[in-house]
């Protein structure tokens, strides 16, 4: 059995070639959807490797090892405790991996589950691509703009099915809240409002700087962010506290609503977005806001996002709240199902007359409303038959099922990048204080050069090889 112990080596030695991608890519490019049914023909359950078993790498473990046509055949983690957790879990004694790579090279797999810290997302996603691994992969897509593209470019070049972690895609509910929309429902749609509120004051602390566990490779846990010392609040699960992993809760929760945004209305990215706050509140060591508001301008309507850390606000638009604002109705959108409320139509004059108990001499003054007719822009509607559980296994069938069509998954890359990309705008428009104008047709910044920097950031040594061997094969 391999262990972390056995192989805690120098990530530079185990550095993958420009050679072995550019092979790699060459061989793959040409995988048919033809050529898969002949493998799952004769094999019939497909191949899966973990990678990452934390809070959502557990769920997706769980998942994929209760379906009938997959097999989990590897699991790679950093830490060895929760490698044997995973190993554990999944019986039948799977690989395991204290390096990904190792997973990679892994002919039994045929695709795999990137679960992992978000600054790993984009290369974990782009080495397997270019070893012709089929990929799910955990929302936030990405840690700044330019390496959505890239999943992108070599996703494509290597003709690999892409699944991206935002399940809510995947919800027979959603699925027809999408629908009802789209279909004039709640009428032109005038602003979408998005709120995650919670409360968990006074912070997670200032511990000291000090040694990993003795169990954690904490240089392949940094992998291509910036080498830091260690602390526990940068590390498990509280890594996405800070900037050099993660985008705090605008990539982490409020990517989640702003998909279901772009999904709903294929839209293509915003002309502007514009962003306040700040670690304000909380007590800690930690970087990310905990208050943030976001106003993101697309062509036709606005949204506006609403985060907080530190007040928990109320139930009702408390933690994932998601209102689709029309102009004869609003749609209350959440994991546990939707509700339509109608605008009451009735005469303007009317609805000004009766401010503070009417209008004075020469105000307007109430005017008779028809006695038939009807009195609402649109029909009320309640649906409570979401099921967020149910959302995560819907959208593995999912993605199983194009690894054998060779389609398109509910949550395409494409799409996703563009999302990733708003929050990521919202975020550069925070930290430097001012609004973004995004060109999205030729994705750029418009007009400030400062923040244009901030679409790209460098890996660190020896990853900074690995991605410019990979991006070598895109042309």
């Amino acid at each position: 059995m391999n262990t972390i112990g056995q192989q805690k080596k120098s990530t530079q030695q185990r550095r993958v070639s420009r050679r072995r991608f550019i092979k790699a890519g060459l061989a793959t490019a040409a995988f048919t959807a033809a050529s898969w049914s002949r493998v799952f023909g004769a094999n019939e359950r497909i191949g899966i490797g973990i990678i990452g078993f934390g809070l959502i790498g557990r769920i997706h473990t769980r998942n994929f090892k209760a379906q009938s046509d997959a097999q989990i055949v590897g699991v790679a983690e950093t830490y060895g405790p929760r490698l044997r957790a995973a190993a554990e879990l999944i019986g039948g004694n799977p690989a395991q991996y204290g390096d990904f790579r190792r997973l990679l090279d892994n002919k039994a797999v045929d695709a795999v589950v990137v679960a992992t810290p978000d600054h790993w997302h984009a290369l974990m996603t782009m080495m397997a691509c270019a070893v012709g691994k089929d990929v799910y992969v955990e929302k936030p897509l990405t840690v700044f703009v330019r390496e959505g593209r890239w999943m992108v470019d070599s996703a494509r070049r290597h003709k690999r099915v892409m699944q991206v972690g935002t399940q809510q895609r995947s919800g027979a509910h959603y699925q027809k809240a999408r629908e009802l929309i789209r279909g004039g429902r709640l009428g032109q749609l005038v602003s979408v409002q998005c709120n995650f509120f919670r409360n968990v004051s006074p912070g997670f602390g200032n511990p000291p700087d000090g040694n990993p566990p003795a169990d954690l490779d904490y240089d392949l846990w940094l992998g291509p962010a910036p080498k830091r010392a260690y602390n526990p609040n940068r590390s498990l699960y509280h890594f996405r506290w800070f900037w050099d992993y993660s985008g705090g809760q605008m990539t982490n929760l409020g990517a989640h609503s702003l998909d279901i945004v772009h999904w709903v209305t294929g839209i293509k990215g915003p002309m502007a977005v514009s962003s306040a706050g700040g670690r304000l509140f909380l007590k800690d060591n930690c970087e990310v806001p905990d208050v943030q508001d976001a106003l993101i301008e697309y062509p036709s309507f606005q949204t506006v996002c609403q985060l907080r850390e530190c007040a928990a606000g109320f139930s009702k638009t408390g933690m994932g709240g998601l209102e689709f604002q029309g102009n004869k109705g609003t749609m209350s959108l959440r994991r546990d199902g939707y509700e339509i409320v109608s605008d009451k139509k009735e005469n303007p004059a009317n609805i000004v007359a009766r401010i503070i108990g009417g209008q004075p001499i020469g105000g307007p003054q109430p005017v008779p409303e028809p006695e038939t007719g009807a009195h609402f822009w649109t029909e009320p509607e309640k649906d409570t038959s979401g099921d967020s559980k149910d959302q995560y296994v819907q959208h593995t069938r999912n993605f199983l099922e194009c690894i054998k069509s060779r389609k398109e998954p509910n949550s395409d890359l494409e799409s996703s990048h563009r999302v990733a990309t708003v929050c990521h705008l919202a975020n550069i428009s925070l930290r430097i204080g001012r609004k973004i104008r995004w060109d999205a047709e030729k994705e750029q910044i418009i007009g400030d050069a400062e923040a244009a920097k901030m679409l790209v950031r460098p890996y660190r040594n020896p990853w900074d090889a690995e991605l410019k061997a990979l991006r070598s094969t895109l042309g």
